[in-house]
């Protein structure tokens, strides 16, 4: 890849940056030659333990679409995510075009912010074992860089135990 602009689709941070009020650069991204379309692929061309890529996973929660932020060796603990986000109803994995149509971005690619309009999202707190953490950059070569505690300021969103679970 060429250059970043292709990863990072910088207006659409600038728009989500200015509704939640976040600071105005956004993260440094990494353009890899490998594909990161899924946590072992990123953690593969990273180098890095595959629990430091955070998997951003769309579900819907009674027609609601709702994000869980989850450590790439773990999984989301779907059962918890109607208490988690204070939804009701039934929950269901989003298909390709619910994805899309709730953050912009098509799987593989998927950032944890960024989205057209604000979704309610979960962080893993396992992703706290890690210094740095990578995260999607809205395309399936495109990852950035951050910790926990950056991506919690970033996204405006809260932390927590019962969003993600052991495979």
């Amino acid at each position: 890849m060429s250059s970043q602009a292709a990863c990072w689709l910088a207006p659409r941070y600038g728009a989500s940056r200015r509704r939640s009020r976040r600071p105005a650069a956004p993260p440094r991204v990494v353009a890899l030659a490998e594909t990161a379309r899924t946590a072992a692929d990123a953690a593969a061309a990273l180098n890095c333990p595959l629990g430091a890529i955070v998997k951003s996973l769309v579900f819907v929660v009674g027609g609601q679409s709702v994000m869980a932020l989850v450590a790439g060796d773990r999984r989301c603990d779907s059962g918890n995510l109607p208490e988690l986000t204070g939804l009701d109803g039934k929950v269901s994995r989003a298909d390709a075009d619910a994805v899309r149509g709730a953050t912009g971005y098509t799987i593989g690619g998927v950032p944890p912010l960024a989205h057209p309009s604000p979704l309610p999202t979960i962080i893993d707190t396992s992703l706290g074992r890690f210094a740095s953490i990578y995260a999607a950059a809205g395309h399936p070569h495109c990852v950035f860089g951050t910790t926990l505690e950056e991506l919690e300021r970033l996204s405006g969103r809260a932390v927590n135990h019962e969003v993600g679970e052991d495979m």
